[in-house]
């Protein structure tokens, strides 16, 4: 052994011998390094778009994903995810009708099917999205698992409240290859948000909550609200009176998301 071989650490010889390893699998070609990642499930599994080998049904072949409406127009879209449930989901309703805002619902699928008499008939001008079955985290499951749950979810809600959703919302905004072939095969849209509702910040001040929403807002945002969770988030429902008073005098109109994306964006196609 050399003087300099002496001197190398444990961490040299080591990335030296995977440098060995690395060259000998390129000699042999590269069907040993796939191997490798072959651990996680990629095909069928969470971070696979696509799955098997025979013809993919996926609708219409297209998925949008969305953030925001692209317009000039001071247009707005409210949302709320999670519900319903019965100590907020009223609430918000009533909020909404008195000022006649329509919002978006992202429906939890469970939380439907507990509480189906809290929408049945109350949606009126507002519209309905899927948001899973049980707010799982759809981006860990296999594709056959993500579609089961959106697809059970589209199910209930059609049936509660007589309309199909032709949006989805993965719970936290997660996207995974599974998630994209599911609403792809519902032949839905993807819709994220550009401003989220930080209740947190303001602590028993919906007021101040309310001005920092306005304050975001921009021509074809996308707002994230929550009619279900913690106490916390209640400032920014007692808030929601400012909030609509405070876009309105800026001029913006309240508009479902499907709405504002029929203001900008191109619909999927169905034929």
């Amino acid at each position: 052994m050399t003087e300099g071989a002496r001197g190398w650490s444990r961490r040299d010889l080591l990335r030296r011998s995977a440098l060995v390893v690395t060259g000998a699998a390129a000699g042999a070609g590269v069907t040993d390094v796939w191997l490798t990642h072959r651990r996680l499930p990629l095909a069928g599994g969470p971070a696979s778009a696509t799955v098997g080998n025979g013809a993919q049904d996926v609708g219409a072949g297209v998925l949008p994903v969305v953030w925001s409406g692209s317009t000039t127009q001071r247009l707005v879209a409210l949302t709320f995810d999670d519900g319903p449930a019965p100590q907020w989901t009223p609430m918000v309703l009533d909020t909404l009708a008195q000022h006649r805002v329509p919002a978006t619902f992202f429906l939890v699928g469970s939380q439907v099917r507990k509480h189906p008499d809290l929408i049945r008939d109350r949606l009126g001008e507002h519209e309905v999205g899927n948001h899973s079955w049980a707010h799982r985290d759809l981006a860990q499951l296999d594709a056959a698992e993500a579609y089961d749950d959106l697809s059970r979810t589209h199910d209930v809600i059609t049936d509660v409240t007589g309309r199909a959703p032709r949006l989805v919302r993965p719970p936290y905004g997660h996207l995974g290859g599974a998630v994209l072939h599911a609403a792809a095969r519902l032949n839905c849209r993807l819709v994220l948000w550009s401003l989220q509702m930080v209740e947190r910040e303001f602590p028993d001040d919906p007021a101040g909550h309310a001005r920092r929403i306005v304050d975001g807002v921009r021509p074809g945002t996308i707002l994230l609200g929550h009619d279900v969770g913690q106490r916390r988030r209640l400032v920014a429902l007692r808030g929601l009176p400012d909030m609509i008073r405070g876009l309105r005098e800026r001029g913006y109109t309240f508009v479902t998301v499907s709405s504002l994306l029929g203001a900008g964006v191109a619909p999927t196609p169905t034929g």
